[in-house]
């Protein structure tokens, strides 16, 4: 993994945290952004854990280098950051990071977001990414998708052509599977949900990541979000 933290107390503090877990091997540390994008493109991390403000080359700049470069694409970012900060999380999720922690996390929670990040997974907290998602996003005409979460026919968001151009190259089980991602659901919960095998919503779920080219799980729930498909404070039925 990658440490990108302009305060060395920061970096030596996760250093401590890290060195002595199995499975996890620190292979650089960056000041700034700028560094964290050479190293990432010369070292290849796993993962990049990353700070926002930082000079020379802010987190934000920086993810979105790194989420951007098809080279990069099994590299992952994870974002550290402070309550304060809370305005730069979604753009940080729009330019490709997995997900977020607080600078205030235990270590046995920071272990356990950088294994979810390394595993392919997003880092999202359905409560927190409500809360930023009701203050900084605000879809013009938005919907939810209601009933059984179907999406067919002429039913739910009021039929295919009421949907934006973005979402239309999805299936009728893509969109679906789209509202239940950003839901906050899991593979096993919309499994469970769907009546399918979790390897079956799994598969779902990498195909809507594709045709929508989502880097992952996170920016699916912002695309739901801000193209109206579903409303913050709406809950499906």
């Amino acid at each position: 993994m990658l440490i990108v933290d302009d305060q060395a107390l920061i970096r030596s503090a996760v250093r401590e945290i890290v060195r002595h877990e199995p499975g996890f091997e620190i292979t650089g540390e960056a000041v700034n952004g700028e560094q964290a994008v050479e190293l990432a493109e010369s070292m290849r991390p796993d993962v990049v854990l990353m700070d926002i403000r930082m000079p020379v080359l802010d987190g934000l700049a920086a993810t979105r280098l790194i989420c951007g470069n098809p080279e990069l694409a099994a590299v992952k970012v994870l974002i550290l950051t402070t309550f304060e900060e809370d305005e730069y999380i979604l753009e940080a999720l729009r330019s490709g990071a997995s997900g977020f922690i607080g600078k205030g996390t235990e270590p046995a929670d920071l272990l356990r977001a950088l294994r979810t990040v390394h595993d392919g997974n997003a880092l999202l907290s359905p409560t927190a990414t409500k809360s930023l998602i009701d203050r900084y996003v605000r879809p013009p005409g938005g919907r939810s998708l209601g009933g059984s979460g179907s999406t067919g026919g002429s039913g739910g968001a009021g039929g295919a052509d009421a949907l934006p151009a973005v979402l239309a190259s999805l299936t009728d089980r893509e969109l679906e599977i789209l509202v239940l991602v950003a839901s906050g659901l899991s593979n096993d919960d919309i499994a469970a949900r769907l009546v399918i095998s979790p390897l079956t919503a799994k598969t779902h779920v990498n195909r809507t990541m594709l045709k929508l080219g989502a880097h992952d799980r996170a920016q699916l729930v912002i695309i739901a979000y801000e193209t109206g498909l579903i409303v913050p404070g709406v809950p499906l039925t």
